[in-house]
């Protein structure tokens, strides 16, 4: 990748976390319940990190430069089965020691939504941030990475374990079945009425 379009892609890169409260990476509630954001954590009250959505990440864990990167450029990686190129950028990011989250791509629902979100049936796709890439190239891949910030060699505590990978569409639950009904009674069927002249024709009745 040349240096112009690297140029381009941090300026991207950055763009996408200058809104509130995206450059907010903590949350902190005051003694008389108001919320406020913050890009510092304050040192007298305990505080949670957010997503950029504003939701509670559990990134605790995580070193304080990483957590902060995680927090603005959160990646998602898009995989399918028997797919080496998927297996290539998953060794990739682990490699790198970048918390991700893993969507599989494997029926004809999960291949629905990956095209109504990414506007791709191609697999796989990575979302660093507000970037997407469809298909693996390593040094485009780490290009991006590097813009955003994250680490050249991992940086995650040797007690962290990636979150296990989940289908991209939800898994519906299967209707339930009603218990079966206890069978009507049998009754005998009722003689048929003798013909005053006499006995009627086989499967005849009055």
């Amino acid at each position: 990748m040349n240096r112009v379009v690297v140029s381009v892609l941090v300026s991207g890169l950055l763009c996408a976390g200058v809104s509130s409260p995206a450059l907010a990476q903590y949350k902190v509630v005051g003694p008389d319940g108001r919320i406020t954001y913050t890009d510092r954590p304050p040192v007298d009250r305990p505080v949670k990190a957010v997503k950029p959505s504003g939701a509670a990440a559990d990134n605790a864990a995580l070193p304080y430069a990483l957590r902060n990167v995680v927090a603005r450029y959160p990646v998602t990686l898009y995989t399918s089965s028997a797919c080496a190129a998927c297996d290539a950028g998953r060794t990739l990011l682990k490699g790198r020691g970048v918390p991700f989250t893993e969507k599989t791509v494997t029926t004809s629902d999960d291949a629905r939504v990956l095209q109504s979100r990414e506007g791709t049936n191609q697999v796989p796709v990575v979302r660093i941030g507000s970037k997407q890439i469809a298909g693996y190239e390593q040094g485009e891949w780490t290009s991006y990475l590097d813009a955003a910030g994250y680490p050249s060699q991992s940086a995650l505590p040797p007690t962290y374990r990636h979150p296990a990978a989940t289908p991209l569409a939800p898994t519906a639950n299967p209707p339930q079945l009603a218990p079966a009904a206890d069978p009507a009674p049998t009754s005998s069927p009722e003689p048929a009425p003798a013909s005053p002249g006499g006995t009627a024709p086989p499967g005849f009745r009055f």
